[in-house]
């Protein structure tokens, strides 16, 4: 395992013990460098021939960002998909040029510090306006739909599937792409309409990359219910794996040993924020509620310990 891994997660397990010297990094603002986007989590900046991807603290829910960060949130987010990147590297290209501000151009350098363990400079990329969604597990907004109609997306499924039920096999399930607003699931016929017919090959690399990645994280004792991925394309029309991979953000992680269809699972992920904002009289729209710190802090120690169980 790469060196970086090793020294971020010795910095983050001190870092937790005293999370009240923790610094907010909500928003980003770096003179000297362009904004391009600010999504829902990282903030886009170019940076001559390259961009640099920063991942923020911020945290969203239901489409709408929090108001409360999660501390380090985005620096678990950042070096996780670093994680996979290089795990996938053999299977599919990718778009990191590095993780190490001290090789980033010169522009960046002021602002090393705040960028080490939360930044990613990435190769341009025309990336395709659907994100991949590959579902394992009955969950979410999935169920929801196969409640309703016995399918998810256009794809029919068994009757008498529970919620956690393990599908048959992983399935398919596009979205529309939204920086503001909710996403809309789609099937692959209207995903074809966004991206055309390359629509084929992005469903099969999806599919292999979310096999590849629940077998390893069986072998964690991890269940891998549902993720998204999204993809770009290269000066030669190649399919690119971009944004983020498997983190507790875009994934649903359950424990292997507590699992029991039926019920809803014990998460380490963004669930469990999504869990508590449905106790709360919230329309989920702007404005979200303030999360409470204990919140905060068990949202946090879900996040760490999911990656140190992947990554080690």
């Amino acid at each position: 395992m790469e060196k970086i891994l090793f020294e971020f997660n010795e910095f983050l397990s001190d870092k937790i013990k005293n999370i009240n010297d923790y610094n907010i990094f909500y928003f980003s603002d770096f003179d000297g460098m362009k904004l391009v986007k600010r999504g829902k989590v990282r903030d886009i900046y170019e940076v001559g021939d390259y961009l640099l991807i920063v991942s923020t603290d911020r945290i969203s829910a239901f489409d709408v960002i929090l108001p409360t960060p999660i501390p380090y949130k985005g620096m678990i987010l950042n070096m996780l998909s670093y994680f996979w990147f290089r795990k996938f590297d053999k299977v599919i290209p990718n778009h990191v040029v590095s993780i190490i501000p001290e090789e980033y151009p010169s522009v960046c350098k002021p602002y090393a510090e705040m960028l080490k363990y939360r930044s990613m400079l990435v190769k341009k990329m025309k990336v395709y306006q659907i994100e991949c969604i590959i579902r394992g597990y009955l969950a979410g907004s999935g169920y929801e739909e196969y409640t309703k109609t016995g399918s998810i997306c256009g794809i029919e499924l068994p009757k008498g599937l529970k919620i956690s039920s393990k599908l048959p096999k992983p399935i398919f399930t596009p979205s529309t792409k939204s920086d503001i607003g909710h996403d809309i699931n789609i099937n692959i016929e209207e995903a074809r309409k966004i991206v055309g017919d390359i629509i084929d090959d992005i469903q099969s690399k999806s599919l292999e990359i979310f096999k590849i990645a629940s077998n390893y994280l069986e072998s964690k004792g991890i269940i891998l219910c549902d993720t998204k991925f999204e993809f770009g394309f290269d000066n030669q029309n190649k399919i690119v794996l971009v944004d983020e991979v498997l983190t507790p953000d875009s994934s649903r992680f359950w424990n292997k040993d507590t699992y029991q269809e039926g019920k809803h699972q014990e998460s380490y992920d963004k669930q469990f924020v999504r869990d508590y904002l449905k106790t709360l009289n919230w329309n989920k729209t702007y404005p979200a509620p303030i999360l409470p710190k204990n919140i905060v802090e068990e949202t946090l120690k879900r996040y760490y310990e999911i990656f140190r169980r992947i990554v080690f």
